[in-house]
């Protein structure tokens, strides 16, 4: 059994002032008044002379010092300062002056956030503006990977669920409804550039909804976060009822509205004709008909990761069905057994129950430990709202985190989070998915509900296990952070694994082997690949976001300009990597939609003032697309 963490409130701001050390003239002057010598001396008659002598002794030195205000040659300067400096003797009162001479004050200790930045060239950047417009230049090179992206799909693979950037060709492996084109749509949206968004805008308009029409099987979990999440982001980002309307490019707002309720009365299928509350995997969208996944299971995280959707279109539409239907997963998901909050990665639609004893927060358990918090955030951080039981489905399963999951490395102690494929009897396993790495976000929005650390201390909002969970999040985001410095190419592997005192494989390094935690980070060659993945990047703007540490900007930046530099494809597009160890990488002919919807976003959102989609007025979808947030409490 991994032991927990001993976090505590050492984090806590403190005043400076209480740990000062007083000087040694303060020590021997308070001694001397308040000390038994004190009252011994002043006792006798002989020891009130000699306090007597030491008084006038004192008073003489002041004196002496103070009277000295005669003028100095520069070539006694230099003498005196080079006898002091040899630890000689100056005649007269020099030489008890120079004893007696205070040191030189010393300027007060900046705090992390207060030190100079430097814009990586060794130049000092003091200048609080030029630091920003460094961050906006930083930001323009986002936007400009976006549109280099863009341009790659847009030129070869138009209308198709990706670019393939390698051959210049579209595949369709999400059910052929053009989701890149939904989920860049609002990423567009974000970075103000409205010729996309004019674009894509329009192939929603003419093509989406004859394509849900026509359509066959499509996976409930992934249509909904991807293609129903982008329409509802566009749908408020565009204006729709009372929305932000940060673009007048497109469509009006009705027909992302209109859009998504068609795809999403289709996808209900999933849920109505489930023997349980637990809905099917898969979904044929041209008969509203729908079916279990091979093996009968679905996955926890696909069935508990589509409430923020539904919910939503809920609310704008009106119609209440597609809330009802997706919260009845939530509602039984809280009557089902769980170990200290953690859950099994299967679930079955036939039973309703759990299947299986594989706990994990990779792949097919994520999103279920995201949505409880995201949920109930969604809802407007209510505790009377009929939501609230997240809050303590989600507040117990990090306790089980923290206790069942969280161990550190050898030798150099990197905070991670393993698996327990057989259970809480079985081993534990120190295998950490790249997709765990949304949990830093998550653990840091749950302890501030997305007010900064600042602000959320101010107004006595964190607790003791606030403290805890928050401070787990900056450890696990700079092992998410040294998952990629550890490798050849500066970018995170799949999966890593970690040298403990009960696991260690030789000759797996990262490749980097001026990187300290190079001994720490194992990684096999089955799992070296690298997909442009968004968590990470996903974590360091939330932390930023709540601590405003600046760090996590520099290391966003670092990972930026190693997607740069290995993945980016010169005729249109980037790239995913068949191994982060070598150099130069092998590229695999891949372009992920959500390296467009997620990576690029949150990297843009990173570097960006703060005020852009805050986090205490949105909440961001598992695939990134922001959700407004029911501020009507």
């Amino acid at each position: 059994m991994s032991k927990s963490l001993p976090y505590s409130t050492k984090d806590v701001d403190y005043d400076n002032a209480k740990f000062r050390h007083r000087s040694f003239s303060k020590v021997v002057t308070q001694n001397l008044l308040t000390g038994n010598l004190k009252r011994d001396c002043v006792s006798c008659s002989t020891g009130k002379f000699l306090f007597l002598i030491l008084i006038f002794g004192v008073a003489y030195l002041v004196l002496a010092h103070a009277s000295s205000g005669g003028v100095v040659s520069n070539d006694e300067k230099i003498v005196n300062r080079n006898s002091y400096a040899n630890g000689s003797i100056v005649d007269g009162t020099g030489k008890i002056k120079k004893f007696w001479r205070r040191p030189p004050r010393l300027p007060p200790r900046l705090s992390p956030d207060e030190k100079v930045r430097s814009n990586g060239g060794g130049q000092i950047l003091e200048n609080p503006d030029a630091v920003r417009s460094m961050w906006i230049a930083r930001q323009q090179k986002v936007k400009e990977a976006f549109l280099h992206a863009w341009s790659g799909y847009k030129k070869f693979a138009m209308g198709r669920d990706e670019l393939m950037p390698l051959s210049r060709q579209g595949v369709d492996g999400l059910g052929g409804l053009g989701a890149t084109v939904v989920d860049a749509l609002d990423t567009a949206m974000i970075m103000g550039l409205d010729e996309i968004v004019a674009e894509a805008g329009s192939w929603v308009e003419e093509h989406l909804s004859e394509r849900i029409r026509n359509k066959g099987q499509v996976n409930l979990f992934e249509t909904t976060i991807r293609v129903l999440g982008g329409l509802l982001s566009a749908y408020h980002l565009s204006g729709g009822e009372n929305g932000t309307n940060i673009t007048q490019a497109g469509p009006k707002p009705e027909v992302y509205l209109e859009t998504a309720k068609d795809l999403a009365d289709r996808l209900l299928s999933a849920f109505t004709t489930s023997p349980t509350v637990i809905p099917f995997s898969d979904v044929i969208l041209h008969d509203k008909s729908a079916h279990a996944a091979p093996g009968g299971l679905s996955s926890t995280s696909e069935v508990s990761t589509v409430q923020l959707e539904f919910n939503y279109l809920s609310s704008i539409s009106g119609d209440q069905k597609y809330g009802l239907e997706a919260m009845k997963v939530m509602d039984h998901m809280k009557t089902l057994p769980k170990h200290e909050g953690l859950v099994p990665i299967y679930i079955s639609p036939h039973s309703g129950e759990f299947s299986g004893e594989n706990i994990r927060l990779g792949s097919r358990g994520d999103s279920y430990y995201e949505y409880l918090v995201k949920v109930w955030l969604q809802s407007g951080d209510n505790s009377n709202s009929n939501t609230s039981f997240l809050y303590e489905m989600y507040k117990e399963a990090m306790n089980g985190v923290r206790h069942r999951l969280v161990q550190k490395s050898i030798p150099n102690g990197l905070v991670f989070v393993g698996e327990l494929p057989y259970g809480l009897n079985g081993d534990f396993s120190p295998k950490m998915d790249h997709l765990v790495c949304f949990l830093p976000g998550t653990l840091a929005l749950g302890a501030t509900k997305g007010l900064t650390k600042k602000q959320a201390m101010q107004n006595n909002m964190l607790n003791f296990e606030d403290l805890e969970n928050l401070k787990l999040a900056e450890d696990l985001t700079k092992t998410c952070y040294e998952m990629y410095a550890v490798t050849s190419t500066g970018l995170a592997p799949e999966i890593a694994y970690f040298h403990t005192k009960d696991f260690s494989e030789e000759g797996h390094d990262g490749g980097n082997k001026s990187s300290e935690f190079v001994n720490d980070i194992i990684i096999r060659p089955a799992d070296r690949h690298n997909l442009l993945r968004p968590e990470t990047v996903e974590s360091l703007f939330v932390l930023y976001r709540i601590t405003e540490d600046p760090k996590y900007r520099e290391w966003g930046w670092q990972i930026f300009e190693a997607f740069e530099k290995h993945t980016k494809v010169d005729t249109g597009g980037y790239c995913s990597l068949d191994d982060v160890t070598s150099v130069p990488p092998h590229k695999r002919d891949k372009m992920e939609t959500f390296f467009l919807g997620e990576t690029l976003k949150y990297l843009y959102l990173l570097f960006a003032d703060r005020s852009l989609i805050p986090l205490d007025r949105f909440v961001f979808n598992t695939e990134a697309h922001p959700i407004p947030i029911n501020l009507k409490k």
